[in-house]
C-alpha cells in the first residue's frame, strides 16, 4: 500500500446516482435540507465536505446504512444560491476517505473518517506499475478512438498527467459507466489493484462498444438497402409510367406479392414463394425462365390455402339425399350414415377412408356425389384407372420441362376449397412401372397422421389435406396393395336384384332419359312388363348402366317415331318391345326339367352378377384320364382333381367300382365353352356330377349348389352368396345347397331375396351326395 492514512471529522453530502473521484471538478445542485446544513458548516470551516454515494438513488432521506462507506473528500470552490432554495456548487475532488463512524445525523451528517492520501515517492521506479499504466493508457486511447463520447480536452489531459493516482481516477471518471463499478474503483485504495481493475473494465467497455458498432452497422446496412430498394422501385415505377409499360415484370411481381400476402401461408412457405417472386423480378422479360416461374406463382395463388366451404353435417339431410338419389342399398346407406354420425360427434376429419367396392354400374360414383351434396362439400373426381407414374400423384419437379402438380393438388385447385370431397375412382386399376408406384404415393395422401403437410414435388411447400374427405371406389380388392388397403374401410355394394332394377328404372332411369331425349310424360308410356323384359333379355349385369343405355335407345326410337309419324303418344308394351330394341340379346337360363345322370346345376359369381352353371360329366372306358373342357382356370382344374381323389377314397361307400381311375376316362365339361371360368366354388358341383356319372344315378334337377371342397371332404364357405341365390331364383330353382359357413351371409340377405327359397346348409360332401343324388 502506497498511501498514508490519517483521521478527521467532516460533514457529509449524500449524492444520488453520482460518484465523485479525486481530481474531478464537478458542478451539481444541493437541495435537501440535510445537505444544505452540511454545506453551510463546511463553508464556515475549511470548505471541505465528504461526498458519499447513496446505494439507492430513489431514497429521499437516506440513513447511514443506505450510503456507501467510501467517498471522496472534496473542496467547495464556488457556491451560488438559486431562487428555488437550492445551491449550485462547484467541487474539486481531493482524496479518498472511509467512514469510521457517524458522530451525528442531525441537523446534518457529521462523520469521523480515515483519509487516504497517495505517497507517490514510494511508487517511483516500479516496473509493474509502469506496465499497468501503459496498458491502461493504451486501452483508454483505443476506447476513445472507438467512441465519440469523450471530449478531446479530456483525452489531451490524460496524456499530460504525470501522477499515476490522478491518471487512474481521471480515466475512471471518463470511461466507467455503471455506478457500482465506479464505487468499486473508488474503494480500491491500492493503486496497482485499482489500475488492474480499471484495465479490465476498459477492455470490457471496449468489447461492448465494438459489438454495438457491429450491430449499428448491420442495422444501418439493412435500412440503407431497404431505402435504396424503395427509392429505385419508385424511380422504376416513374420510368415505366412515362414509357407506358404498365405490364412489366416489376409490376407483375408486386401484384404477386400482394396476392401471396393475402393467402395466409406459413413463414417457411412465404420465404420460398417470395424468393421465386424476387427471381421473376430480376429476370429479363424474354428469358424462358419467366414462363416457368409465372406458371408456378399462378398455381400458388390459385390454391385455396384457407378457403373452406361451410360444411353442414345433418344426418337426417344425408339420409334424405341418399334415399332420393339411390333405391335399395340399405346396408351401404346405413354404414355411410354411421360414418357421418361419427364425424359429427368427433368434429374432426381424422378417420378411415371409405372404399366402395362392387361390380360396375351399381352406383358407387353417384353415392359419393350424393354424400358431397348432402354435406355441402365441393365434389371432385380423380380417375386412377391405368395410372402408372408416381409423379401423377405427387407432381413433377420444376426442373423438368412442362412440369405440373400431381392430380391431388390439381383436384384441390379444381374444388376451390381446402375441404372438398375427392373421389378416387377405380383405385384397383392402378399399376406401376420403372417410373414408380402411384399406390405408394397415395399412402401419404390417405394417412391422416401425415397428410396435414403433403408436399407436392412441383409446389414444394406443404399443403394441408387433413380436411379433405376421400372416398375410393373399386370393382375388386384383389389388385389393391395391402398397405393401401389397410388405410381403407371397405363397404361392399352387391348387385341389384331384378325387382330393384325395375324400381330404379321406373323411378330414376326412365324419367331421366325421357327428359334428356326431349320427351314429355304424355308422349311415352312404358309398361312395367316391358321394363322387366328389357332387364331380362337386353341386359346381363349387376348394375344398371347397360339398362340405362337400353332405355336411352328406346327413348330415341320413340322420339324418332313421334316426329316421323306425327304421333302424340307412344306406348311400349311387352309385345312391341322388339320393334324398338330389336331381337333379344340374351335368353333366360333354361332349367332342365328332369333328373339326369351326370348333369348338375351349379352357381357361379361373375362381375356382372350371378349365373347358373351346368356341369356335365361323362364316363367312358379308358385308362384313367381326366379331361376338362370349357375354358377352366387353374383353380377350377385343381378342384376337379381334388374331387377325383375324394371319390376314390369313398368309392366303396358310394357303390362305385374301386378301379374306375384305371379303367375309365372321365370328361368334365362346363358350358358355355367360350366363356373363361375359374374359382374353387364349383368343387361340390363337379364332385356330384362325377359320382352321378360313375354310379349311373340321376341328380335332382330342382337343386342348385355351390361350395369349395377339401381332400377330407369338408365343404368350405364361398363368396357372392346373394348373386348366386338370385341366379337360382331367376331360373326357378328353390332349393340351394350352401356351405354351413355361409349361413350368416344368408341371414343378412333381404327378405324378398329369401322369399320362397329353401336353403340347405352342409358341412361335408357326403351330405351333398345324400341330398342331390337320387337313390
Amino acid at each position: 500500500m502506497s498511501s498514508t492514512v490519517s483521521t478527521r471529522t467532516i460533514p457529509v453530502i449524500p449524492l444520488r446516482g453520482l460518484v465523485v473521484f479525486p481530481y474531478m471538478m464537478l458542478h451539481f445542485d444541493v437541495g435537501r435540507k440535510i445537505s444544505l446544513k452540511a454545506l453551510e458548516q463546511a463553508m464556515e470551516n475549511d470548505q471541505h465536505v465528504l461526498l458519499l454515494s447513496q446505494k439507492d438513488p430513489k431514497q429521499e432521506e437516506p440513513t447511514p446504512n443506505e450510503m456507501y462507506q467510501f467517498g471522496t473528500v472534496a473542496k467547495v470552490k464556488q457556491m451560488l444560491k438559486l431562487p428555488s432554495e437550492t445551491s449550485r456548487i462547484l467541487v474539486e475532488g481531493l482524496y479518498r476517505a472511509r467512514v469510521i463512524k457517524y458522530l451525528s445525523t442531525e441537523p446534518y451528517f457529521l462523520v469521523e473518517v480515515e483519509e487516504y492520501k497517495e505517497n507517490e515517492s514510494k511508487l517511483k521506479d516500479d516496473p509493474e506499475l509502469e506496465a499497468l499504466i501503459r496498458n491502461v493508457v493504451g486501452a483508454f486511447e483505443e476506447f476513445a478512438r472507438l467512441t465519440n463520447k469523450i471530449p478531446p480536452d479530456a483525452i489531451l489531459s490524460v496524456t499530460t498527467i504525470q501522477s499515476p493516482d490522478q491518471l487512474a481516477d481521471v480515466i475512471a471518471a471518463n470511461v466507467v459507466v455503471k455506478l457500482e463499478d465506479k464505487q468499486l474503483l473508488l474503494e480500491k485504495v491500492d493503486l496497482k489493484e485499482r489500475l488492474a481493475k480499471l484495465y479490465e473494465m476498459i477492455l470490457k467497455e471496449k468489447e461492448i462498444i465494438e459489438i454495438e458498432r457491429k450491430i449499428a452497422i448491420k442495422v444501418k446496412k439493412q435500412i440503407d438497402k431497404t431505402q435504396k430498394e424503395y427509392y429505385l422501385r419508385e424511380q422504376l415505377k416513374a420510368i415505366q409510367s412515362e414509357l407506358g409499360e404498365k405490364d412489366s415484370l416489376f409490376s407483375e411481381a408486386e401484384e404477386y406479392r400482394e396476392q401471396v400476402k393475402k393467402l395466409g401461408l406459413s413463414q417457411e412457405s412465404l420465404q420460398k414463394v417470395f424468393k421465386e417472386i424476387d427471381r421473376l423480378e430480376k429476370l429479363p422479360p424474354n428469358s424462358p425462365e419467366v414462363g416457368v416461374i409465372r406458371t408456378y406463382l399462378d398455381w400458388i395463388v390459385d390454391l385455396p390455402w384457407n378457403v373452406r366451404s361451410d360444411e353442414k353435417i345433418d344426418i337426417n339431410v344425408v339420409k334424405k339425399v341418399l334415399d332420393e338419389d339411390h333405391y335399395g342399398l340399405t346396408k351401404v346407406k346405413e354404414r355411410i350414415l354411421e360414418y357421418i354420425a361419427v364425424r359429427k360427434l368427433k368434429n374432426d376429419m381424422k378417420g378411415p377412408i371409405l372404399c366402395l367396392v362392387g361390380p360396375p354400374g351399381v352406383g358407387k360414383t353417384s353415392i359419393a356425389k350424393s354424400i358431397a351434396r348432402a354435406l355441402n362439400r365441393n365434389y371432385v373426381r380423380i380417375s386412377l384407372g391405368g395410372l402408372r407414374d408416381e409423379a401423377e400423384i405427387r407432381g413433377h419437379r420444376k426442373t423438368y420441362v412442362g412440369a405440373m402438380p400431381g392430380r391431388i393438388i390439381y383436384a384441390i385447385r379444381q374444388a376451390k376449397t381446402k375441404n372438398p370431397l375427392i373421389l378416387l375412382d377405380e383405385i384397383d386399376k392402378m399399376s406401376h412401372d420403372f417410373r414408380g408406384d402411384p399406390a405408394s404415393a397415395l399412402l401419404e395422401v390417405l394417412d391422416s397422421e401425415q397428410n396435414f403437410a403433403f408436399r407436392d414435388h412441383y409446389i414444394e411447400i406443404p399443403f394441408d389435406l387433413s380436411e379433405v374427405m376421400f372416398i375410393a371406389t373399386a370393382n375388386t380388392l384383389e389388385t389393391i396393395p395391402r398397405p393401401l388397403l389397410d388405410r381403407l374401410e371397405v363397404i361392399e355394394i352387391t348387385g341389384y336384384t331384378e325387382e330393384e332394377k325395375l324400381e330404379i328404372a321406373r323411378r330414376y332411369l326412365l324419367p331421366k332419359q325421357m327428359e334428356q331425349n326431349g320427351l314429355k310424360k304424355s308422349q311415352l308410356r312404358c309398361d312395367l312388363e316391358a321394363i322387366k323384359d328389357i332387364i331380362a333379355f337386353y341386359t346381363r349385369e349387376s348394375g344398371v348402366r347397360n339398362l340405362e343405355r337400353e332405355i336411352a335407345r328406346l327413348c330415341r326410337r320413340v322420339a324418332k317415331e313421334i316426329l316421323e309419324e306425327n304421333k302424340k303418344m307412344v306406348r311400349v308394351t311387352q309385345k312391341n318391345l322388339e320393334k324398338y330394341l330389336g331381337v333379344r340379346k340374351y335368353r333366360r337360363d333354361e332349367l332342365i326339367e328332369q333328373d339326369r345322370v351326370g348333369i348338375v346345376t351349379g352357381l357361379a359369381w361373375t362381375p356382372f352378377g350371378g349365373e347358373t352353371l351346368y356341369v356335365e360329366a361323362l364316363v367312358m372306358p379308358g385308362s384313367g384320364k381326366l379331361e376338362l373342357t370349357g375354358q377352366l382356370g387353374d383353380v377350377m382344374k385343381e378342384s376337379a382333381k381334388a374331387a377325383v381323389s375324394i371319390i376314390r377314397s369313398r368309392a366303396k361307400e358310394l357303390g362305385i367300382d374301386q378301379n374306375f381311375y384305371k379303367e375309365c376316362d372321365i370328361h368334365i365339361h362346363v358350358p358355355e365353352g367360350a366363356i373363361p371360368k375359374d374359382g374353387p366354388s364349383a368343387g361340390v358341383t363337379m364332385a356330384t356330377a362325377m359320382v352321378s356319372a360313375l354310379s349311373q344315378r340321376k341328380v335332382r334337377y330342382d337343386i342348385a349348389m355351390t361350395g369349395e371342397i377339401t381332400l377330407s371332404g369338408r365343404v368350405l364357405p364361398i363368396g357372392g352368396v346373394k348373386e348366386k341365390v338370385l341366379a337360382a331364383k331367376r331360373v326357378g330353382i328353390k332349393n340351394v345347397i350352401l356351405p354351413f359357413g355361409n349361413k350368416k351371409d344368408v341371414d343378412e340377405l333381404e327378405d324378398y331375396v329369401k322369399k320362397d327359397m329353401n336353403f340347405i346348409f352342409v358341412k361335408t360332401i357326403d351330405e351333398v351326395f345324400d341330398i342331390a343324388i337320387v337313390k
